[in-house]
């Protein structure tokens, strides 16, 4: 008697619609996939009881719970056959298909497709699944396309087509439309004509923290709750310039007027983006054009926040400054740093490097760092010269021997063996006379405590004579953080040489 062959039936509908009735398609799939396992009986095939039914999910990726576990039971060794109604309902994708029919193959496990006779082991077989497949994928793309541009058609109509919903609006229970929240819109007419009040959006903000209003709350399809944030600097400048409170949409760059009711009127809406336009500025994110010099080191000590470089400009001349992050997105009153006049803290910093040549601990640390470490790389190098040594009296036994055998003829390997032997001692004593080269240039450039103090003193003169840019560079080399503190006015620079780093722990130049 044969051994029975355990077939497990998978299905598969790419949407839930018409799986509420008593009778659906995946019922169909199933019946059809059992009656051909029955006609396959007397060659032992056998129905196995468990259902794999993922229906409402795509045959574009593998991300479906029943395909999950028929995979798992695979690979436990539980199914001998998958058979299913169509090869697409499986996979549409040519290449998830192919990663299925792997892990099918290592577990010695047969497909069969029950309207689509095939036989995986033959060439011609595989030929055949693989141009199924390969309309099965065309057909999905086609089928996204079409859904895209059914999209695309309904938002240049201006219909609603889904997305995150905006505050004054909710979506219609039936979706495709958006129904005015009153509540809700009485608040975004607030918020434009606060903004038109007090013509600052960080003012804004602080009035909106005050009032208690919040960025839209939501609920998605799966029950979690989205948005009911504070607003932010980015979130309110995202409200005040969405054109769909007017009433219309935007597409691909292009306006559209929309089905909705507008909430703000559009002398209001000009106003507002005329207002937003005229103030501003150029964001800290663009190029060092004002040649901050602690761009991206200096940190605001009582919130933790980095602190932006930024400018005003009033008549010709040009203010530059220094802001707490924190205070600038959500309010003056959010930290006690707020702004900072860029060239005292540079100075303030400056001159504590300056200090760091007047300071005899620090000038013994560094030479001593210098001394260290030029030690190390001389017993590297030592190290580098014995190993030269023993390799050149290898190769140069290497060569004898060589050179003590007959050579037959041009093609003779040993002769081969010869000229790589000489290339290579070659090679060995060029590098062997450079380390020796090296060891002396480091052993003639150690320094002693004066000439560092001389050098370190030199800082002074010499940082008048630097471009903005070799000014940048030079203090981030040497610094690695700098905090202020609104609270006291302090400022502690933490460098990043180790040594300087623990003798400049708890110094603190004044503002």
């Amino acid at each position: 008697m044969s051994q029975d062959v355990r077939c497990a039936i998978y299905t598969r509908k790419s949407t839930d619609e018409g799986l509420e009735q008593e009778f659906n398609t995946l019922d169909a799939q199933r019946e059809s996939a059992e009656a051909f396992i029955t006609s396959q009986r007397s060659e032992g095939w056998v129905v196995l009881p468990e259902h794999y039914d993922d229906g409402g999910f795509t045959g574009g990726n593998l991300e479906r719970p029943a395909l999950k576990r028929l995979l798992d039971d695979v690979a436990e060794g539980r199914i001998d056959c998958v058979v299913v109604y169509k090869v697409d309902r499986l996979s549409r994708s040519l290449l998830d298909f192919s990663r299925l029919m792997d892990v099918f193959d290592k577990h010695k496990v047969s497909f069969v497709s029950v309207t689509q006779q095939f036989n995986t082991t033959h060439s011609m077989g595989r030929l055949t699944l693989n141009i199924l497949l390969s309309f099965a994928q065309f057909e999905r793309e086609i089928i996204v396309e079409r859904t895209k541009d059914k999209v695309y058609a309904a938002r240049r109509k201006g219909k609603w087509t889904g997305g995150m919903p905006v505050l004054g609006y909710d979506v219609a229970p039936e979706g495709g439309r958006l129904l005015v929240n009153e509540e809700e819109a009485e608040q975004v007419r607030g918020i434009f004509q606060i903004y038109l009040d007090k013509q600052s959006l960080i003012a804004t903000i602080k009035e909106l923290e005050d009032r208690g209003w919040a960025t839209k709350r939501w609920k998605t399809r799966s029950g979690h709750e989205r948005g009911g944030k504070a607003f932010k600097l980015n979130s309110l400048h995202r409200l005040l310039t969405n054109p769909i409170f007017t009433g219309q949409v935007v597409f691909q760059g292009a306006v559209y007027e929309g089905e909705h009711k507008p909430i703000v009127d559009l002398n209001t809406w000009q106003a507002t983006q005329r207002t937003l336009h005229g103030n501003f500025r150029r964001g800290p994110l663009g190029s060092n054009r004002y040649g901050a010099l602690l761009r991206g080191l200096l940190y605001c000590s009582a919130c933790g926040t980095a602190m932006i470089h930024t400018c005003s400009k009033r008549d010709t001349k040009t203010y530059r400054y220094y802001v707490c992050l924190t205070a600038q997105q959500r309010g003056w009153h959010q930290c006690p740093s707020k702004s900072l006049n860029a060239h005292d803290i540079e100075t303030a910093v400056v001159e504590h490097i300056k200090g760091i040549g007047l300071n005899p601990a620090i000038i013994s640390a560094v030479t001593n760092k210098a001394t260290e470490k030029a030690q190390r790389n001389i017993m590297a190098l030592e190290a580098e010269h014995l190993a030269c040594e023993r390799e050149i009296k290898k190769l140069t036994n290497e060569i004898r021997k060589l050179t003590e055998q007959p050579i037959k003829d041009a093609r003779d390997p040993a002769l081969a063996k010869l000229a790589e032997a000489q290339q290579a001692l070659m090679e060995k004593e060029q590098r062997m006379t450079l380390v020796k080269e090296e060891v002396r240039s480091i052993q003639h450039g150690l320094t002693s405590h004066d000439e560092v103090g001389k050098t370190l003193q030199q800082f002074e003169p010499l940082w008048g004579t630097l471009t903005t840019q070799e000014k940048i560079k030079i203090i981030r080399l040497l610094v690695e953080r700098v905090g202020f503190d609104g609270r006291d006015n302090s400022v502690t620079v933490t460098f990043r040489s180790q040594d300087i780093k623990e003798l400049c722990s708890g110094q603190a130049a004044g503002r």
